[in-house]
């Protein structure tokens, strides 16, 4: 029996599916490439993951897929980046967390989850400027796609670009905050995504388990 993540990716998959058919036989062919483009897009991290040694867990790969289909579809095709004024907004601080807990991870991760390797204030700010890394680059994509294909994902221009600027900073920063915390053993409840990629993952993990026996 699937679980309520993989129900999530799969039916995020099938819905980007017809959509994209639906488009064709309409002959819609910028909705076609949308939703294609952010179909394959849904299969994307779980391959690389595989390609690097990597599992992602199956929330973290439809998180990743909600994250797509809000940006990609309901932004770009169904228009909601301009009947909702706070939509870009959202999702680009939502990414900035999600980037940051995950560089946050990798970073941990290349310390083979050595607590004392690194300060954690150090794997915080790698993690911070990792997320702030991806915001940047997506900024230049928008502007890719502005120039080169017509598309208004920029928007307003400076203005929408200095904001999403603005918002992934706090989004980064919260989430490398997070990551300080969970090192520091005061995460809580909160640490959950952190021990849920460790456990996945135990094997780049082993001084995490090897001090857990220990204790």
């Amino acid at each position: 029996m699937p679980g309520t993540s993989a129900i999530v990716l799969n039916g995020i998959r099938l819905l980007l599916a017809v959509e994209a058919l639906v488009a064709a036989w309409r002959e819609v062919w910028p909705a076609v490439f949308v939703t294609s483009a952010a179909l394959a897009l849904t299969f994307l991290p779980g391959q690389l993951a595989n390609r690097v040694g990597l599992r992602l867990p199956p929330s973290f790969l439809a998180a990743i897929a909600l994250f797509i289909l809000a940006t990609l579809y309901l932004g770009e095709v169904q228009d909601f980046y301009d009947r909702f004024w706070w939509w870009d907004l959202a999702l680009h601080f939502g990414s900035a967390m999600g980037f940051g807990i995950l560089g946050f991870l990798l970073v941990f991760m290349l310390f083979q989850g050595d607590r004392y390797a690194a300060p954690p204030w150090a794997v915080g700010v790698l993690s911070f400027c990792l997320a702030m890394t991806v915001g940047a680059l997506w900024e230049i994509f928008e502007y890719a796609m502005d120039t080169l294909f017509g598309f208004n994902m920029m928007k307003s221009g400076l203005p929408d670009t200095m904001g999403d600027f603005i918002v992934n900073t706090l989004g980064a920063a919260l989430a490398a905050g997070a990551g300080v915390i969970y090192l520091l053993g005061r995460a809580g409840r909160l640490g959950a995504p952190f021990d849920l990629f460790i456990e996945t993952n135990r094997a780049r993990f082993r001084k995490v388990f090897s001090r857990k026996k220990r204790g």
